[in-house]
């Protein structure tokens, strides 16, 4: 007999926020439903509420036709349904081991078992087939390979619900290829499988049902195989978006050189040279762990530099820190905007502000008005949903906040020269993404020199104006995007 998970009518508000209304239908045993709608349609409150982390204001889910009610996220995990959310939940500070049996460590006469916890661990990791170990310390590795961990404590469980939330956003293809392998083997158990993507590509791969919702409504359920992706497109928008990439408005006149880096060695990058010219946008490509986002953390002095020479506007310049590099006109918007691009919980008039708080003041004090009308006119350039300047940023959908981030970096108060992205479309639905694109091309043609990084190779070959593919900390190829293929670009990024 085929087991269910039915969302009844469910609803849940916010302050000055309508979140969900009237949400209903069900996820099947042994099939993937797949959960889309743009960023803010309410798919993570959704995934709140059946995780018992959020209570909802309405309606009712089900298990089997039995109601369902957990108090609190250990709740639900004991009942058998678990969540792996975009943001991490793990303990940076412990192992690999520690985290996958947080909430269940073996134990031997009452004292949990070291060697029991590490043999364990072992035979996960090696079913997952990832090159770590189960005494590494969690915050020390990659971000793909937290998220592998975060995935890894989830399979251990053994749940019979299970949520992906944008799993795929910081994995390689490699990773991807385990990930849905793993999941094709959940759904031949009999497991309740929802997904949470962006990637359409992803959808059509492994999903068997699609629920689309769109400010908090549901539009319509349909089968994968009876749809494409310009039906859901469509759907989601509201509109039809057509050819993203074709559509854009490129810069097409290219400056003088703006930024020069020569021979750039830290403890990850090797010998690294480039220039970034106004008006251009320079895409880096790579596997992970080629070190593209050590190549700019150190640019934006975030990271030690041991040897090199970095050039800005002709002048050679060496960031003490990104107080420095932002001064002078750099700015990063990082990989990882909920951890180092975003202060969570402080308001978006906050961040905003927050690189140019000594320019807005009135002899000692903060001007308030000309920090507001500053958050103001970012939310109307942007299209930031928000209810208003004040909202915590954490209550923001992950598109918005990254346009938060857009919006610190360009604001009238700024003089920013070269504005570097490091996967800026990571976990973002495509109507934003078409706008993210379109901002990239315009900050080109105000003259910013723009470095583009993305694992997306389709999205880098048709943003960037050059590519520079990395691998192993070194640079072994740069393309033009007329030459452009993802095979050239794979065949330099696996390079020795």
């Amino acid at each position: 007999m085929s087991r269910y998970l039915e969302f009844d009518g469910i609803g849940k508000a916010f302050p000055g926020v309508q979140a969900l209304r009237g949400i209903s239908f069900r996820a099947e045993s042994g099939r993937v439903l797949a959960l889309l709608g743009e960023n803010g349609a309410g798919k993570s409150t959704l995934l709140k509420i059946m995780s018992g982390d959020l209570q909802p204001d309405e309606g009712r889910l089900l298990r089997d036709g039995e109601p369902a009610v957990f108090s609190s996220p250990f709740h639900a995990i004991k009942s058998g349904i678990s969540v792996i959310y975009q943001e991490r939940q793990i303990m940076p500070m412990m192992t690999v081991m520690e985290n996958i049996f947080l909430d269940d460590a073996p134990r031997k006469m009452g004292v949990v078992s070291r060697k029991a916890l590490k043999r364990q661990t072992q035979e996960i990791i090696d079913r997952f087939g990832l090159p770590i170990f189960p005494t590494e310390t969690v915050g020390r590795l990659s971000v793909a390979y937290q998220q592998m961990v975060e995935i890894m404590k989830a399979y251990r469980r053994n749940s019979d619900v299970i949520a992906f939330d944008e799993p795929t956003a910081p994995l390689t293809d490699t990773e991807i290829a385990i990930l849905f392998k793993l999941i094709g083997e959940l759904k031949a158990a009999g497991k309740i499988i929802i997904y949470v993507s962006h990637r359409l590509t992803e959808i059509f791969k492994i999903t068997d049902d699609i629920v689309i919702l769109k400010d908090g409504q549901l539009v319509k359920t349909v089968e994968t195989g009876r749809t494409d992706e310009r039906e859901l497109i469509r759907a989601m928008v509201g509109r039809d978006i057509g050819d993203t990439y074709s559509e854009l408005k490129r810069n097409d006149v290219l400056g003088e050189t703006v930024l020069d880096v020569q021979d750039l060695v830290t403890d990850v990058v090797h010998g690294v040279s480039f220039t970034l010219r106004k008006g251009e946008v320079l895409g880096f490509a790579g596997l992970a762990g080629a070190g593209r986002t050590e190549v700019v953390r150190a640019i934006f002095g975030a990271d030690p530099i041991i040897s090199g020479q970095i050039k800005l506007d002709g002048k050679t310049v060496r960031f003490k820190s990104p107080r420095d590099a932002i001064d002078a006109g750099i700015a990063l918007c990082p990989e990882d905007r909920k951890e180092q691009g975003l202060v969570l919980l402080r308001s978006l008039k906050d961040n905003i502000s927050m690189p140019v708080l000594r320019k807005i003041r009135r002899a000692i004090f903060l001007d308030k008005k000309a920090e507001v009308d500053l958050a103001r006119r970012a939310v109307e350039k942007y299209s930031i949903k928000t209810p208003g300047v004040d909202k915590v940023v954490v209550e923001l959908s992950g598109g918005n906040q990254q346009k938060v981030i857009l919006g610190r970096w360009t604001s009238d108060k700024m003089t920013t020269k070269v504005l570097i992205f490091d996967e800026p479309t990571k976990g973002i639905d495509v109507g934003t993404k078409a706008e993210v694109y379109q901002m990239v091309c315009d900050f080109a043609k105000a003259g910013m020199g723009v470095i583009f990084i993305s694992s997306e190779l389709t999205e880098v070959i048709n943003i960037a104006d050059a590519i520079l593919v990395m691998h192993n900390g070194h640079i072994t190829g740069k393309v033009n995007r007329e030459d452009a293929t993802e095979e050239n670009i794979l065949r330099l990024a696996m390079l020795e």
